[in-house]
């Protein structure tokens, strides 16, 4: 009985919270108001496609997509962190409200599964799923789930779904990232695990990815 007030007493606090979003209608993770943001985003679906389903391999799906790593994008974009001519130039006119809003509207909009190659499955399944100790890689699940929708409480993007083009550009980014130095935070634990990848393992992973649901 008693573990099980202590369960009680030790949880509650991290329930009140969400009921109180819930209520609010802000995202619970940016603050941010998914109607206002839905509102703000028409100059998006020129490239991300009606509410962040985008139909272009090249530009990456944003329906579903975690709020909280959603903000920290377009932060480090507006920042000069994250390198990209175009989503500079939009992030520089949104303030933070903006971001939040925008992150908010995106993130509550359903997501679009993909399909995967079948030749991808032999050499990305291990790696997704359990990672190569020998290399000292991690397995993607650990951080993106087995069904790849990622942790969003802890900024950890959804995969699952995502165009396969988009995700081995990211990839490759990641992985020339590497050798400019030590990064921090999530960009630089990517840049670590790109940096050991081939080619290969990275065309096979992004695709293995976009069937992910």
């Amino acid at each position: 009985m008693k573990r099980l007030l202590l369960a009680v007493v030790v949880c509650a606090p991290a329930t009140l919270p969400f009921a109180a979003w819930a209520e609010s209608g802000r995202d619970p993770f940016t603050q941010g108001s998914a109607e206002a943001g839905a509102a703000k985003a028409a100059t998006c679906v020129a490239c991300h496609g009606p509410a962040g389903s985008s139909s272009n391999p090249e530009w990456p799906k944003l329906a579903g997509q975690g709020s909280r790593y959603l903000y920290e994008q377009l932060k480090r974009f507006k920042a000069g962190e994250r390198k990209n001519p175009l989503m500079a130039a939009q992030a520089a006119a949104l303030s933070d409200q903006d971001m939040r809003d925008l992150a908010a509207y995106f993130a509550a909009q359903p997501f679009a599964p993909g399909v995967a190659s079948a030749s991808a499955v032999p050499v990305a399944q291990k790696l997704y799923r359990a990672g190569d100790a020998a290399r000292g890689l991690p397995a993607c699940a650990a951080c993106h789930l087995p069904d790849g929708a990622g942790v969003a409480a802890s900024g950890y993007p959804r995969l699952g779904g995502q165009h396969a083009t988009y995700a081995a550009k990211m990839l490759r980014e990641y992985r020339d990232l590497a050798a400019q130095g030590a990064l921090e935070g999530n960009p630089g634990i990517m840049a670590a695990v790109a940096a050991k990848l081939s080619d290969a393992e990275i065309e096979a992973l992004a695709s293995y990815i976009n069937g992910l649901q």
